[in-house]
């Protein structure tokens, strides 16, 4: 468990160093972009911002209603895979995001910080419920679920920086 957390770490540093090509790389003509860049409510910082919260939400509810249906069968190393894909997932959205939005750094950056706190508050349900963790019934062994909880607040706080940096951070990065 250890090692996939390096691991994490690790290509969350590779992305940080490597966004500007990322961003670029990214296609300047796709629909999606596209979409956004019309549409008049999404240059509101404040909106795009919400746009951003819902859409990582909404991410998120994805990949937590994909590991219950996981849990269902026995296919090893499924989630590690699901996983994976829902990151690969949350960098696409974000790059796209990049791309179609254009405004001031500091709007961008009020952007980011809207869209981005959804991590915020995950880890904040993650500490209050490693407040409240109690055993079940005297004896109990509650370390393995506090260990689930810290790995969920590193987690979601390596998800909120790199979406603040991707998001909030790639001023004119996004209009090469």
């Amino acid at each position: 468990m250890s090692l996939l957390l390096l691991l994490g770490i690790l290509g969350f540093i590779l992305v940080i160093v490597l966004k500007k090509p990322l961003i670029i790389s990214f296609e300047e003509n796709n629909r999606w972009v596209n979409k956004l860049k019309r549409a008049k409510w999404f240059q509101n910082h404040w909106l795009s911002g919400l746009f951003l919260f819902s859409m990582n939400a909404a991410l998120f509810a994805a990949v937590c209603l994909f590991f219950i249906l996981l849990s269902f069968f026995v296919i090893p190393y499924l989630h590690i895979l699901v996983g994976f894909a829902a990151v690969i997932l949350s960098f696409i959205l974000w790059i796209a995001i990049t791309k179609a939005w254009k405004g001031t750094r500091w709007n961008r950056f009020k952007m980011g910080i809207t869209g981005s706190s959804f991590y915020i508050l995950l880890i904040a349900g993650f500490a209050y419920w490693m407040r409240e963790l109690k055993p079940s019934y005297p004896g109990e062994d509650i370390f393995m679920g506090a260990i689930f909880l810290i790995f969920g607040m590193i987690a979601a706080l390596i998800a909120f920086i790199a979406c603040l940096v991707i998001t909030g951070f790639s001023h004119k990065q996004s209009e090469l």
